[in-house]
């Protein structure tokens, strides 16, 4: 896994590109630090956030430019290539907060790591949708076809019960649990499923008839031009990722005046205006 360090804000550049072991090496990335003048009598502190998307980075890069600069606020963006390690990151003490995460993610994550993590201001959700690259429409979808899941617990209940409402699948009565392919009770189509991480079902588009996956990986993955089949259209904030950290360390003051700077309306106004439909501001 690569976890490349950006320092963002007053006279600032990257300073370290730190390697662990992965599975492929990844380029090594610059970015250009904003200046703006600060008050000489604010002291400026600095807080490591950990990422995932590029959405989350560029976000925060613009928060940055725009806001934490001149409020004596230095962001080092501490970006990881496997969403998996971001908690284990805050469970370490790498970074302060992460912000990548929606509620039940959170939720699951904390129960497998023993954390009791703390879900902050939400700021934004992308959208779930079903995509291919041979079938244009539902009802088009043949018998047998092979659809490809999030294997993660959360995304994985949060998508058959999207594909429930758009009557591929019936589930049965999870009682409050997170649903898996086991709890299907109905499969009209005689769905094949093939359960890989969000990225993967990106790349292997081309090997299996559907895949689902959030918007923000088609603009992980600068495939922009891929459209759905059909897309949520809920607003439901379980999905909204926010800024997420440790019990204990909410009120932190530079956790607290980040969190505020998340939902400013010049981040809401950045959002719409970067990413349209593939990513919705839910403040």
């Amino acid at each position: 896994m690569n976890r490349r360090y950006f320092l963002l804000g007053t006279g600032s550049a990257i300073f370290s590109v730190l390697f662990a072991s992965c599975s492929s090496n990844q380029n090594q990335s610059t970015s250009t630090p904003t200046s703006q003048n600060v008050s000489t009598s604010q002291q400026t502190s600095t807080i490591k956030i950990g990422v995932w998307s590029v959405i989350a980075e560029d976000i925060l890069k613009f928060i940055q430019k725009e806001l934490a600069t001149s409020q004596g606020l230095e962001i080092q963006i501490v970006k990881f290539s496997d969403w998996v390690q971001v908690n284990n990151a805050l469970k370490s003490g790498e970074i302060d907060a992460n912000y990548f995460q929606h509620r039940l993610f959170m939720e699951d994550s904390a129960k497998r790591l023993n954390l009791n993590l703390v879900m902050l201001n939400q700021t934004y959700l992308t959208p779930l949708g079903i995509y291919s690259k041979k079938i244009k429409s539902l009802d088009k979808i043949p018998n047998g076809a092979t659809i490809a899941i999030q294997s993660d617990a959360s995304n994985k209940d949060r998508t058959l019960k999207f594909l429930q409402a758009n009557n591929l699948v019936k589930l049965k009565d999870t009682s409050g649990n997170l649903a898996t392919v086991k709890d299907i009770a109905e499969n009209p189509k005689n769905l094949q499923f093939k359960e890989l991480d969000g990225p993967a079902i990106v790349r292997g588009l081309d090997d299996v008839d559907l895949g689902t996956f959030l918007g923000s990986l088609r603009i992980q993955s600068k495939q922009l031009d891929l459209r759905p089949i059909v897309q949520e259209s809920t607003n439901d904030k379980r999905y909204a990722l926010g800024l997420v950290t440790l019990q204990g360390k909410e009120n932190d003051p530079r956790i607290q005046k980040l969190n505020q700077m998340i939902i400013d309306p010049k981040v809401k106004e950045f959002i719409n205006s970067t990413y349209k439909d593939a990513v919705l501001p839910v403040f």
